[in-house]
């Protein structure tokens, strides 16, 4: 029965409605149908917001309606079925059961607390998420910073010791496997220490953590307004902070660069101690040689001192030479010719004197050599 009420309901609404929309002209059907989409989308916007509404319900609030509550919204259905019938534009508006404004008002501001929340959930999140790319940057910033150290390090303890070594001499494995020996025990003791700094900032979170709770207990809870404060003044510490460390890595460059002067002028000061000791070596050298300088220069001194006496002496004789007479210088000149006559005919005699006396002695010795023949034995034997 109540689907053949139905059913005729439906056919004189139809009915009703296709005389009504005969009646009107296209721009009418126009701009109905452009207040009809509007108010679909309306009704699906507003749909969506009941279905998230229902969907966070709790079960226990989907109670049955009442009685009469059923009995008016018969009614009500009753009298929208005599509206249909009419001619006027809101039938067709009005053609299923909606919300009270109240009803709306509510699910309006339930749906924006949720999304309140929401937001503040994803903005939490978000600054999470924020916070903790923040300290991902830092930290590769540090282990790039870090590489970059101990690259220099290593190229400047082994890598240029085995550039410089042009004769294909080969790198010592004892110096590089000590070089990974201090970097890993340098690594441990850092592990160390950031192991106990770790444990010391775990024993301070558990501090800050009681003295919350003992706040929380008395009352002495944090409102919105130091939330923020704490906020702005995180914020403005961690400018501080990158701003430090920005101020560290120039000085970790500069004092790369310090390193690379500081090396050129220790090449350079081995340089010069190295010239300096050849130096020192030529200046003992020359020293050597000026006191033997002064050895000759005082025997020169002693020789000149000689010459000069005899100097004097010869000059004091030149003074008092007398040149003799012309027949004496010539009396004097035939006697020293006569003499070198005499000398060379004694020179000439004792030549001959000599050429005799060896032609004697070669007899001599022939008569020695034939008196040991056996021979002459027997000739002066027999006689």
């Amino acid at each position: 029965m109540a689907e053949t009420d139905g059913e005729s309901v439906r056919t004189e609404s139809q009915a009703g409605e296709e005389l009504y929309l005969s009646e009107l002209s296209p721009e009418q059907l126009r701009a109905l149908i452009r207040d009809t989409s509007n108010a679909v989308s309306t009704l699906k916007a507003e749909t969506e917001m009941f279905e998230k509404f229902y969907k966070r319900l709790d079960p226990k609030e989907l109670t049955p309606a009442a009685p009469s509550e059923a009995s008016g919204s018969h009614q009500d259905f009753i009298q929208m079925r005599s509206r249909r019938r009419s001619k006027s534009r809101s039938t067709i508006s009005e053609r299923l059961l909606t919300l009270s404004v109240d009803q709306k008002c509510e699910l309006v501001q339930r749906e924006l607390e949720e999304t309140s929340e929401k937001v503040q959930r994803d903005s939490d999140n978000t600054e999470h998420i924020l916070q903790s790319y923040k300290a991902t940057i830092e930290e590769a910033e540090i282990r790039s910073s870090e590489i970059k150290k101990v690259k220099y390090e290593f190229e400047r303890d082994i890598g240029r010791a085995s550039v410089s070594n042009k004769k294909g001499e080969v790198v010592n494995p004892d110096k590089v496997l000590r070089y990974m020996e201090e970097k890993m025990l340098a690594r441990d003791s850092l592990v160390d220490k950031l192991r106990l700094k770790n444990a010391a900032l775990k024993i301070q979170k558990k501090k800050l953590q009681m003295q919350l709770k003992q706040k929380e207990e008395m009352g002495e809870v944090l409102n919105e307004v130091d939330f923020q404060q704490l906020k702005i003044e995180n914020a403005q510490f961690l400018e501080r902070i990158d701003e430090r460390n920005q101020d560290l890595l120039q000085l970790k460059l500069t004092t790369g660069d310090t390193l690379q002067v500081l090396n050129s002028y220790k090449k350079r000061l081995q340089n010069t101690m190295v010239e300096s000791v050849h130096l020192a070596k030529e200046i003992s050298v020359r020293n050597e040689i000026l006191q033997k300088i002064e050895l000759e220069t005082v025997q020169v001194e002693q020789e000149r001192a000689k010459a000069e006496s005899l100097n004097k002496k010869l000059r004091k004789q030149l003074s008092d030479y007398r040149v003799p007479d012309v027949l004496q210088y010539v009396q004097e000149k035939m006697e020293q010719e006569e003499l070198e006559k005499n000398v060379r005919a004694w020179e000439r005699k004792v030549e001959i004197a000599e050429l005799s006396l060896r032609t004697q002695r070669r007899k001599w010795e022939q008569i020695k050599t034939a008196s040991l023949t056996p021979e002459y034995e027997q000739l002066y034997g027999e006689q």
